[in-house]
């Protein structure tokens, strides 16, 4: 199987450099629109494929972004490994604005999202005791280094639902109580939904501030933010660039076994599995129905 990249861009990160023949090519799904239109070209001998998570002009809302959409969409494009690069907010001191951190596990606090593709009709239970992948995430760490960030390899990314940023005691609770590391808005459940697809996924978290305990910090500011994530885009940009050739253009079956997610998920019995609902997972799930 030939090696096929789907990045998923989160704020400051629209688009990528140096996609050679590229397009961006409209993908309908039966869980409505994507984000956006796709962007389809390669990087060398590698196909890649760039998603805008809140649309060129940044349009969607973290709780609005059709998440569902997104991932069936990069699994109907073929693409075999997603990673995600998204902003987020530091709760350790040696995390600092500016560095990325390869995310290792996640806290699901969203609560206003569809975070599966499985229901009433054909029910499925997919193990996310691990749910990155650390091939992706070596991938990941080598290229940020090559890129010249400050990289910290493993935290955990607690994802609130937004759009509002933590207030004081939330943010204490995460970091004290819970022992997260950073703060983001986006990652779940697209993990989630990844890990269902049989897609292996690494997350790429790029701080942007210290949310709201540092006492030398204060509140989350936006223009901060903005700031900081224009030079964070840059360093992406690189990273991304790199990746490819540390993946290699032919994939093999994955060791983490993200590509065999499905296996032995599916409890619903063929012959009482709804023929609509498993249309609606032709992408997501063919193989195995």
């Amino acid at each position: 199987m030939q090696t096929k990249i789907g990045i998923i861009g989160g704020s400051g990160l629209y688009d990528i450099d140096g996609l050679q023949d590229a397009s961006w090519q409209i993908v309908d799904t039966p869980w409505g629109a994507p984000s956006d239109a796709l962007r389809v070209g390669r990087l060398g001998n590698t196909e890649m494929v760039f998603l805008p998570r809140h649309g060129r002009g940044h349009v969607h809302s973290p709780s609005t972004v059709p998440y569902r959409a997104n991932i069936d969409a990069l699994k109907r494009l073929g693409v075999t490994d997603v990673i995600s690069v998204s902003a987020c907010g530091s709760f350790r001191e040696d995390m600092a604005p500016g560095d990325f951190v390869v995310v290792s596990d996640f806290i699901d606090r969203t609560f206003a999202r569809e975070k599966s593709f499985f229901g009433t009709g054909c029910v499925a239970h997919v193990s996310v005791a691990h749910p990155v992948c650390s091939r992706l995430g070596d991938a990941c760490e080598g290229a940020a280094r090559a890129a010249d960030v400050n990289v910290h390899r493993g935290g955990t990314y607690l994802a609130m639902e937004g759009p509002q940023f933590s207030s004081l005691a939330e943010s204490k609770l995460y970091r004290e109580v819970w022992g997260c590391d950073v703060i983001g808005m986006t990652n779940m459940p697209e993990a989630k939904l990844a890990r269902e697809a049989e897609l292996c996924y690494a997350s790429v978290a790029m701080i942007t501030d210290y949310d709201s305990w540092h006492p030398d910090h204060g509140s989350v500011e936006i223009t901060d933010i903005i700031a900081t994530l224009g030079d964070n885009s840059k360093a992406a940009k690189a990273m991304v660039a790199d990746i490819p050739g540390r993946l290699g253009a032919t994939r093999e079956p994955c060791p983490c076994g993200c590509d065999r997610a499905l296996e032995h998920a599916i409890m619903t019995a063929p012959d009482a599995r709804n023929p609509d609902v498993v249309a609606k997972l032709d992408a997501v799930a063919g193989r195995v129905l």
